[in-house]
Protein backbone atom coordinates (compact mmCIF):
# COMPACT_ATOMS: atom_id res chain seq x y z
CA UNK A 1 0.00 0.00 0.00
CA UNK A 2 1.29 3.64 -0.76
CA UNK A 3 2.39 5.71 1.96
CA UNK A 4 -0.55 7.70 3.65
CA UNK A 5 1.40 9.32 6.71
CA UNK A 6 -0.43 13.00 7.49
CA UNK A 7 1.26 15.65 6.62
CA UNK A 8 1.84 16.90 9.52
CA UNK A 9 4.03 13.78 10.78
CA UNK A 10 7.30 14.72 11.91
CA UNK A 11 10.84 14.59 10.18
CA UNK A 12 12.01 11.74 12.71
CA UNK A 13 8.39 10.26 12.77
CA UNK A 14 8.74 10.18 8.85
CA UNK A 15 12.33 8.98 8.95
CA UNK A 16 11.11 5.97 10.95
CA UNK A 17 8.43 5.04 8.30
CA UNK A 18 11.14 5.53 5.37
CA UNK A 19 13.47 2.85 7.56
CA UNK A 20 10.54 0.25 8.02
CA UNK A 21 9.40 0.34 4.05
CA UNK A 22 9.28 -3.07 2.58
CA UNK A 23 7.73 -1.51 -1.10
CA UNK A 24 10.27 -3.27 -2.92
CA UNK A 25 10.58 -6.40 -0.99
CA UNK A 26 6.61 -6.46 -1.40
CA UNK A 27 6.38 -5.82 -5.32
CA UNK A 28 4.59 -8.19 -7.29
CA UNK A 29 6.02 -10.49 -9.93
CA UNK A 30 9.68 -10.21 -11.32
CA UNK A 31 10.21 -6.97 -10.06
CA UNK A 32 10.90 -8.14 -6.29
CA UNK A 33 13.95 -6.94 -4.29
CA UNK A 34 15.52 -10.05 -4.25
CA UNK A 35 16.92 -9.83 -0.54
CA UNK A 36 15.70 -8.05 2.48
CA UNK A 37 15.28 -4.30 2.27
CA UNK A 38 17.69 -1.81 4.26
CA UNK A 39 16.79 1.65 3.29
CA UNK A 40 19.97 3.56 4.68
CA UNK A 41 19.63 7.28 5.16
CA UNK A 42 20.47 10.52 7.64
CA UNK A 43 18.61 13.40 7.84
CA UNK A 44 17.80 15.61 10.59
CA UNK A 45 16.31 19.27 11.14
CA UNK A 46 19.82 21.04 11.39
CA UNK A 47 21.65 20.18 8.17
CA UNK A 48 22.27 22.41 5.99
CA UNK A 49 24.52 20.14 3.41
CA UNK A 50 22.31 17.17 1.51
CA UNK A 51 24.21 14.76 0.15
CA UNK A 52 21.82 13.25 -2.55
CA UNK A 53 23.72 9.76 -4.04
CA UNK A 54 22.29 6.91 -6.53
CA UNK A 55 21.46 3.83 -4.15
CA UNK A 56 23.56 2.34 -1.45
CA UNK A 57 26.11 -0.14 -2.43
CA UNK A 58 26.79 -3.39 -0.96
CA UNK A 59 28.98 -2.52 1.95
CA UNK A 60 26.30 0.24 2.97
CA UNK A 61 23.61 -2.27 2.79
CA UNK A 62 25.82 -4.59 5.10
CA UNK A 63 26.75 -1.70 7.61
CA UNK A 64 23.84 0.62 7.55
CA UNK A 65 26.24 3.28 7.04
CA UNK A 66 26.02 5.21 3.54
CA UNK A 67 29.33 5.90 1.59
CA UNK A 68 31.38 3.65 3.62
CA UNK A 69 33.52 2.46 1.21
CA UNK A 70 36.25 3.65 -1.03
CA UNK A 71 33.95 5.97 -3.33
CA UNK A 72 32.95 7.44 0.54
CA UNK A 73 36.74 7.92 0.83
CA UNK A 74 37.04 9.81 -2.22
CA UNK A 75 33.92 11.78 -1.90
CA UNK A 76 34.80 13.03 1.67
CA UNK A 77 38.64 13.80 0.09
CA UNK A 78 36.67 15.91 -2.80
CA UNK A 79 35.22 17.95 0.18
CA UNK A 80 37.49 18.17 2.71
CA UNK A 81 35.63 16.63 5.10
CA UNK A 82 36.55 13.92 8.03
CA UNK A 83 34.53 11.29 8.53
CA UNK A 84 33.61 12.18 11.64
CA UNK A 85 31.86 15.56 10.08
CA UNK A 86 30.38 13.76 7.31
CA UNK A 87 28.30 11.33 9.47
CA UNK A 88 27.48 14.34 11.67
CA UNK A 89 23.70 14.56 11.01
CA UNK A 90 23.32 17.55 12.40
CA UNK A 91 25.59 18.80 9.87
CA UNK A 92 25.37 16.97 6.74
CA UNK A 93 22.00 14.85 5.05
CA UNK A 94 22.69 11.81 3.72
CA UNK A 95 19.49 11.10 1.33
CA UNK A 96 19.88 8.89 -1.78
CA UNK A 97 17.07 8.45 -4.49
CA UNK A 98 16.99 4.49 -3.58
CA UNK A 99 17.21 4.02 -0.02
CA UNK A 100 18.17 0.46 -0.33
CA UNK A 101 20.77 -1.85 -2.37
CA UNK A 102 19.00 -2.61 -5.50
CA UNK A 103 21.25 -5.01 -6.54
CA UNK A 104 23.25 -6.52 -9.27
CA UNK A 105 22.94 -7.53 -12.74
CA UNK A 106 25.01 -10.53 -14.62
CA UNK A 107 27.76 -8.00 -14.90
CA UNK A 108 28.23 -7.73 -10.99
CA UNK A 109 27.08 -3.74 -11.74
CA UNK A 110 24.64 -2.22 -9.37
CA UNK A 111 21.37 -1.89 -10.98
CA UNK A 112 19.66 1.51 -11.10
CA UNK A 113 17.67 3.12 -7.53
CA UNK A 114 14.62 1.53 -7.16
CA UNK A 115 11.74 3.91 -8.26
CA UNK A 116 9.43 3.16 -5.74
CA UNK A 117 11.74 5.27 -3.02
CA UNK A 118 11.47 8.45 -5.11
CA UNK A 119 7.73 7.93 -5.90
CA UNK A 120 6.79 7.55 -2.20
CA UNK A 121 8.91 9.06 0.12
CA UNK A 122 11.28 12.15 -1.06
CA UNK A 123 8.69 15.06 -2.18
CA UNK A 124 7.90 14.33 1.87
CA UNK A 125 11.03 14.15 2.88
CA UNK A 126 12.54 17.19 1.22
CA UNK A 127 9.46 18.86 2.55
CA UNK A 128 10.27 18.54 6.42
CA UNK A 129 13.71 19.39 5.47
CA UNK A 130 13.04 23.02 4.54
CA UNK A 131 16.94 24.43 5.92
CA UNK A 132 18.92 22.41 3.33
CA UNK A 133 20.66 25.12 1.53
CA UNK A 134 23.52 23.10 -0.29
CA UNK A 135 22.98 19.52 -1.77
CA UNK A 136 25.09 17.67 -3.54
CA UNK A 137 23.66 15.82 -6.71
CA UNK A 138 25.56 13.04 -7.37
CA UNK A 139 25.06 11.66 -10.31
CA UNK A 140 22.24 11.62 -13.34
CA UNK A 141 18.93 10.34 -10.79
CA UNK A 142 19.52 12.78 -8.16
CA UNK A 143 20.22 15.79 -10.43
CA UNK A 144 17.30 14.84 -12.09
CA UNK A 145 15.15 14.83 -8.98
CA UNK A 146 16.43 17.79 -7.42
CA UNK A 147 16.87 20.26 -10.31
CA UNK A 148 12.99 19.70 -11.44
CA UNK A 149 12.39 19.76 -7.81
CA UNK A 150 13.21 23.50 -7.27
CA UNK A 151 11.94 24.38 -10.79
CA UNK A 152 15.06 24.33 -12.51
CA UNK A 153 14.96 21.23 -14.76
CA UNK A 154 18.02 19.90 -16.86
CA UNK A 155 17.67 19.37 -20.94
CA UNK A 156 17.04 16.06 -21.31
CA UNK A 157 20.52 15.35 -23.41
CA UNK A 158 22.72 17.28 -21.18
CA UNK A 159 25.95 15.14 -20.58
CA UNK A 160 27.90 14.52 -17.14
CA UNK A 161 30.48 16.94 -18.48
CA UNK A 162 27.62 19.70 -19.18
CA UNK A 163 25.48 19.10 -16.17
CA UNK A 164 28.49 19.36 -14.00
CA UNK A 165 30.11 22.54 -15.79
CA UNK A 166 27.65 24.51 -15.34
CA UNK A 167 28.10 25.06 -11.47
CA UNK A 168 28.53 29.19 -12.36
CA UNK A 169 25.22 29.09 -13.17
CA UNK A 170 23.90 27.90 -9.72
CA UNK A 171 25.91 30.88 -7.97
CA UNK A 172 23.52 32.70 -5.93
CA UNK A 173 20.40 30.18 -6.31
CA UNK A 174 18.75 28.65 -3.22
CA UNK A 175 19.39 25.95 -2.48
CA UNK A 176 22.49 25.79 -4.47
CA UNK A 177 22.91 22.58 -6.27
CA UNK A 178 26.25 21.51 -6.79
CA UNK A 179 26.52 18.36 -9.50
CA UNK A 180 28.99 15.92 -8.67
CA UNK A 181 30.42 12.79 -10.93
CA UNK A 182 29.93 9.57 -9.09
CA UNK A 183 33.26 9.09 -6.66
CA UNK A 184 33.12 5.86 -7.41
CA UNK A 185 37.25 5.06 -9.44
CA UNK A 186 35.13 4.00 -12.51
CA UNK A 187 34.71 7.52 -13.26
CA UNK A 188 39.24 8.33 -13.40
CA UNK A 189 39.10 7.97 -17.20
CA UNK A 190 36.12 10.80 -17.39
CA UNK A 191 37.86 12.85 -14.35
CA UNK A 192 40.81 12.81 -16.84
CA UNK A 193 39.40 13.60 -19.46
CA UNK A 194 38.02 16.58 -17.59
CA UNK A 195 40.84 18.19 -15.78
CA UNK A 196 38.57 21.14 -14.97
CA UNK A 197 36.50 19.34 -12.85
CA UNK A 198 39.87 18.91 -10.02
CA UNK A 199 40.65 22.65 -11.23
CA UNK A 200 37.98 24.40 -11.07
CA UNK A 201 35.19 22.70 -9.48
CA UNK A 202 36.67 20.75 -6.68
CA UNK A 203 37.72 24.53 -5.30
CA UNK A 204 34.35 25.53 -5.19
CA UNK A 205 32.79 22.31 -3.53
CA UNK A 206 34.92 22.93 -0.48
CA UNK A 207 34.25 26.18 -0.19
CA UNK A 208 30.76 25.71 -0.59
CA UNK A 209 31.03 22.62 2.06
CA UNK A 210 32.94 24.59 4.34
CA UNK A 211 30.42 27.42 4.61
CA UNK A 212 27.62 25.10 4.66
CA UNK A 213 28.98 23.48 7.91
CA UNK A 214 30.18 26.28 9.87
Amino acid sequence: MPFTEPERADLETYAARIRACRLCRDAPGSGRLPHEPRPVLCVSTTARLLVASQAPGVRAHLTGLPFNDPSGDRLRAWMNVSREIFYDESLVAIAPMGFCFPGQNAAKADLPPRPECRQTWHDGLFRRMPQIEWILAIGRYAQDYHFARLGRPLPSGASTAEIVGAWRAEAGMHPRIIALPHPSWRNNGWIKRNPWFEADVLPMLREEVGRAIR
